[in-house]
């Protein structure tokens, strides 16, 4: 029998890949970087600009398995990367110039996003014809982005709360004559800023962060507001400026620096926040502070579900669009009041670095919800709850009122709960009544699919009768804003999808906690409880892809269950190679020593206590040497291995 959706179901000979990608959505939020191939497997366009080049992820998972790199893997494909950053300067440049906008766009990218050295260096490597800088929120970050963010005309911004070490580090980069903005979020902030500077007789660049009464929308609306954490008010933005005239720092007021949430999905907030700020930027101008920059924060949605609304996980916008109403809204206000138009700060960390990274999983069983079945033959004497689930399953016929027949099966798999529990009937008798159970919505099920309309039971039936499919990953590990935030992240299986789906499933990862679990899934355009799958030989191994893992998923994540950080592969593009890519690093994830290591184990220590023991057994006889010696490798062999589930 099959476990099809009924609304998908289409005929082997009549499906085609129009119809996955409905069902999928890959093209609707692959950002153009992601789409169903004609062989039915997920293909990568790395670069935009060379549609021609394809890579098929059943080559890259040919090739890692060929590498003997273990899987689950994260995928990091560095051309996406470097196609988001120029997208996004060409974007502002363009609108810029079309607007005979008078400032330039200095955009910074915000490394609490993603801290990898890896996606920094990217980052920062594309972004170099552009000024393109780095932005940091605590002292750790600012350590690295002092190291990597060496081009002089490109901003250094740094946001989040800060103490006098905080500031020094900030006063070495001016010394280094680089351009590091550090951004007031709070009075006190600018008070030590003032009095480190004089000691040291180093100049800063000053920003102050405003807080907005434009309301974002979403998840983190809650950034803007009198109760933002971060800003000051504008009776403090006064404060803070008249504070530095009178230290004689009136000039060191360079910039203005406003957010009002992150993943915003309706562009209409993002208009009414340049307002706001155009607004107190030509004010303060007015008043004889000569700031340069208006910096917009970040906010840059995706479209996680692809549905190009304002749902949460979306947005209503392209990014043309919303730099477009960065610019024009920047320029008019600016001309309104006569002031000059300011150089553009944004922080569009999320947008640059979703669509790179991406998880690939292996699936590794099948839990069934009716699990094993028993002989439900005819026993004399039989209590009448398993006589009537079995005449409901024997009179199922193309007559039948599948309703009714759904509802009788669920009342008296309920009685027969109850029957048991009050000793009515046994152990046994409500196991063949469970298996009955099952059959008959399975029936029912199949039949419904059958009808040229969709039962409004059809739905519940989808639930409670798809699978849960194992996979060999840690949502806490790799998927923490699906657990945490209920954020949707594109799942897909990479391959097979040139057939009809088969079976509804939801994902349940290795960790013994049972959060550990995917059950919202982007299908068809809205978000479904169940991933349609197609069907897969018991011989052949089967993939899913998280997509849309490169923006916090990958710094996020803890180790719950001590599973630790995944193997990396580090995907170019590469036109003559005949897959049009290669693998340019491979980098390990962290072993079962490591991560023990972390929580304060010490792991050789370990392995010589086991040892011992070992050996004792030994010398009592009760282990051979030789088997002791195997015992001794093998628990020292898993100290050093991944700490994941080897399938091979």
């Amino acid at each position: 029998m099959s476990d099809l959706i009924p609304a998908i179901n289409i005929s082997a000979d009549q499906w085609t890949i129009a119809d996955a990608e409905k069902v999928y959505g890959v093209s609707n939020w692959g950002g153009g970087y992601f789409k169903i191939g004609a062989n039915g497997n997920v293909h990568v366009i790395p670069d935009q600009q060379q549609s021609s080049m394809k890579i098929d992820f059943s080559s890259v998972i040919k090739e890692i398995r060929e590498e003997n790199i273990q899987f689950p893997v994260v995928i990091r494909f560095h051309d996406i990367l470097r196609s988001q950053v120029m997208n996004l300067n060409e974007s502002f440049n363009s609108v810029i110039e079309e607007a005979n906008y008078k400032g330039t766009y200095k955009g910074v990218y915000p490394i609490k996003v993603n801290q990898m050295r890896e996606v920094v260096e990217e980052i920062v490597d594309a972004g170099a014809p552009y000024d393109f800088g780095l932005e940091a929120g605590s002292k750790p970050e600012l350590l690295a982005v002092l190291a990597y963010n060496t081009n002089e005309n490109a901003l250094t911004i740094l946001n989040g709360y800060k103490d006098e070490e905080f500031i020094r580090l900030a006063l070495l980069g001016r010394k280094l004559g680089r351009k590091v903005v550090v951004v007031i979020e709070k009075y006190s902030e600018l008070l030590m800023l003032v009095k480190i500077s004089k000691e040291l007789n180093i100049e800063p660049i000053v920003g102050i962060r405003s807080k907005m009464r434009a309301k974002g929308q979403g998840r983190w609306q809650g950034s803007s507001g009198d109760k933002a954490k971060f800003g000051l008010t504008v009776a403090e933005v006064i404060k803070s400026a008249r504070y530095l005239e009178a230290q004689g720092m009136g000039h060191t007021l360079k910039l203005l620096h406003f957010h009002i949430g992150s993943q915003l999905p309706d562009i209409r907030a993002i208009k009414d926040a340049v307002n706001e700020s155009a607004r107190i930027y030509a004010e303060l101008h007015k008043m004889g502070f000569k700031l340069e920059y208006v910096d917009v924060g970040g906010g840059l949605g995706i479209d996680y579900d692809g549905s190009q609304s304002t749902n949460d996980s979306s947005r209503n916008y392209s990014v043309r669009e919303y730099v477009a109403d960065v610019v024009y809204g920047l320029r008019e206000m600016c001309d309104l009041e006569n002031v000059p138009h300011p150089h553009i700060v944004s922080e569009s960390g999320r947008a640059l670095t979703a669509h790179h990274s991406c998880v690939i999983t292996e699936v590794v069983g099948e839990i069934k919800p009716e699990g094993a079945s028993i002989s439900t033959e005819l026993i004399e004497g039989e209590h009448i709850l398993l006589s009537n689930m079995r005449a409901l399953l024997v009179g199922m016929d193309d007559n039948i009122n599948l309703q009714e027949t759904f509802n009788d099966a669920s009342q008296w798999k309920e009685q027969a709960a109850e029957a048991f529990k009050l000793r009515v009937i046994g152990l046994e008798e409500l196991a063949k009544i469970e298996t009955l159970y099952w059959q008959i919505l399975r029936d029912v099920q199949t039949r419904s699919a059958e009808k040229t309309f969709t039962p409004e039971y059809t739905n519940v039936l989808d639930s409670t009768l798809s699978s849960q499919y194992l996979c060999n990953f840690s949502v806490f590990q790799s998927a923490v804003d699906s657990w945490a935030i209920g954020q949707l992240l594109p799942v897909v299986p990479l391959t097979g999808l040139d057939t009809p789906p088969v079976k509804n499933c939801s994902l349940v990862d290795i960790t013994c906690d049972s959060d550990g679990k995917i059950d919202q899934f982007v299908i068809d355009h809205a978000t479904s409880s169940v991933l349609p799958m197609p069907a897969v030989s018991e011989d052949e191994k089967c993939y899913l892809g998280l997509f849309l893992t490169g923006a916090y998923q990958d710094v996020m994540g803890d180790m719950h269950n001590l599973f630790g950080r995944l193997n990396e592969v580090h995907i170019f593009s590469h036109d003559d190679d005949p897959e049009d890519f290669y693998i340019e690093e491979i980098i390990k994830g962290t072993t079962v020593e490591e991560v023990l290591s972390i929580m304060q184990y010490h792991p050789r220590s370990m392995a010589l206590d086991m040892k011992r023991l070992i050996d004792k057994q030994v010398a009592n006889g009760k282990i051979r040497p030789r088997e002791g010696v195997k015992w001794t490798d093998f628990y020292e062999d898993c100290l050093s291995g991944y700490t994941y589930l080897n399938t091979d």
